[in-house]
């Protein structure tokens, strides 16, 4: 072979070498890895009627009745068109043609009639226990007739917990629906799901059936998509920062000004959904005294905690619900705010004398209290300084890390916590209903709370409300009733952040929804 053949044959070899990766290039290019928010972690299943701790992927694996915009505006995507009847009594229901299973199922009527009673019995039944039967108009047209009124039906109808599963592959799997297999409708599939560790999920190909807040009415442009679990937020930034993830879905404050300061990196902060909150433990002694309560939940320095670990950003929480629902803006005499000169009179007026150390006590014991917190840094931190705030007052906290895995197992143990620094996110109301009504002692009512009047105040909010505005002053009321009684310390209303890498992804201008989810997700590209 001449010089020249040999040089032109290693010129193909190479030209051809070129094609190849050319070739492999876009079933690399499209795959990501994000990071979920720590307060998501741990999630056991993913079976959508039955999970009370879920996270994005549910979002991701199974579709919804309908979608919430970032005005908290409702949109079609299971169901096409709605409308409810004047008394609230009936609610009619366009359904979407054309949707298929993961399995090769159809979407119609009969899985509406099959889905809603499922709910019968578990701890997500309140989603739709004021249906009191589905009625099948046509194959794509759904009548809920109506025990009693629902002004939160839509509400209700675009959280994770009403993802509609494979009719044929729920049943088939009973009890390990979620956990060996989940079967959804969605724009993405379930691969593997390692639990506390990561997830695994790949893109749905047939799909044609998003919303229309995604501008991508296709299949996803992210062809496999990881989820991981990392609870130190360091660790996170720093796997951002190398190229080891592609996006973090929950961005510490005290990280976000190095994040910003990496040029390749960007952080989107939207308005917050979130409340960092500390129950406690009603059933347990001293917490069964509300004057030991009320001390605790003074004590908390909401100012204090927002400027040292959030550098100011985000807000103070002094109740229960997001500051953007109008069932949050109740009468500021009921607000719970820091004072701690109040708190050391009600401790005093309690029987708890100052003793030595700083640690108070009555008839020989020490005001000792448990504190738990779970893996993640921002929850760590938010629990020493409340720690350390309550030491002030003379409470001596004792603070036991939980993984997040396991920790609400824990909580139904019912009376092995007395405090617990929690977050919760959730642009509803009837998280009142979730975290302390008495039919759900231990988790998620991990106050342990079960009062007569709060019974009362909860089932005329979660039943009796015919319209909206009744709605808002019923919750108003029974919001109030529990500021009254300090089954709970507000904390911190965090931003909303998501950092992620400008040379890996392209997200899209408006980021619709009020957080990141699947209707933005659709619309990211993998540079």
């Amino acid at each position: 072979m001449t010089s020249i053949q040999s040089s032109m044959r290693v010129l193909a070899l190479a030209a051809a070498s070129v094609c190849t990766m050319t070739a492999f290039t876009p079933a690399w290019a499209q795959d990501a890895t994000f990071v979920l928010n720590s307060r998501e972690a741990g999630a056991p299943t993913y079976n959508p009627i039955k999970g009370t701790k879920l996270n994005i992927a549910n979002n991701l694996i199974f579709d919804r009745m309908v979608m919430q915009d970032a005005d908290q505006s409702f949109h079609g995507q299971l169901a096409q068109s709605w409308e409810s009847s004047a008394d609230g009594m009936s609610w009619t229901f366009k359904l979407r043609r054309g949707v298929k299973f993961h399995d090769g199922e159809p979407f119609n009527a009969k899985v509406i009639e099959w889905w809603i009673p499922k709910f019968k019995g578990t701890e997500n039944a309140f989603m739709v226990e004021a249906i009191d039967k589905v009625i099948i108009v046509d194959d794509y047209t759904v009548k809920f007739q109506m025990k009693n009124p629902d002004p939160s039906m839509l509400l209700n109808m675009a959280t994770s917990f009403m993802g509609i599963p494979s009719p044929k592959a729920y049943d088939a799997l009973g009890d390990k629906f979620g956990v060996t297999a989940a079967v959804g409708s969605g724009p993405f599939k379930l691969a593997s799901f390692t639990v506390g560790q990561q997830t695994k999920l790949v893109r749905n190909d047939d799909y044609r059936w998003a919303s229309g807040l995604s501008k991508n009415q296709g299949p996803a442009k992210i062809k496999n998509l990881t989820l991981r679990e990392i609870p130190e937020d360091s660790t996170a930034f720093l796997e951002l920062k190398t190229g080891g993830v592609d996006l973090l879905l929950g961005v510490p404050t005290d990280f976000l000004p190095r994040i910003e300061a990496e040029k390749s990196l960007k952080v989107v902060t939207m308005p917050g959904t979130e409340v960092f909150y500390m129950p406690m433990n009603t059933s347990v002694a001293p917490l069964t005294d509300i004057k030991v309560r009320e001390a605790i939940a003074l004590a908390v320095n909401q100012k204090e905690i927002l400027a040292s670990i959030f550098g100011g950003l985000g807000t103070e929480a002094h109740n229960f619900l997001v500051s953007s629902l109008q069932e949050s803006k109740i009468n500021p005499k009921f607000n719970i705010s820091f004072n701690a000169d109040r708190a050391k009179k009600l401790l005093d007026e309690a029987g708890w004398a100052m003793g030595a150390g700083g640690v108070r006590a009555k008839a020989g014991t020490p005001l000792t209290v448990k504190l738990w917190t779970q893996n993640g840094t921002q929850f760590k931190r938010v629990t020493e300084v409340i720690q350390a705030q309550l030491k002030t007052v003379g409470v001596n906290a004792e603070i036991t890390v939980q993984d997040p895995a396991s920790i609400n197992a824990m909580y139904r143990k019912k009376t092995d916590h007395q405090l617990a620094v929690r977050a919760y996110d959730y642009m509803n109301a009837d998280i009142l209903d979730w975290f302390f009504s008495g039919n759900r002692l231990g988790y998620p009512n991990v106050s342990m709370w079960n009062d007569p009047k709060a019974e009362e105040l909860n089932v005329k909010a979660m039943k009796g409300s015919r319209t909206w505005d009744e709605r808002v002053a019923n919750f108003k009321t029974y919001h109030e009733y529990v500021m009254t009684q300090f089954v709970f310390a507000p904390i911190y209303q965090p931003t909303s952040s998501f950092a992620y890498s400008q040379s890996r992804l392209k997200l899209p201008d408006t980021i619709r929804g009020i957080k990141m989810a699947t209707q933005s997700i659709m619309d990211i590209e993998v540079k």
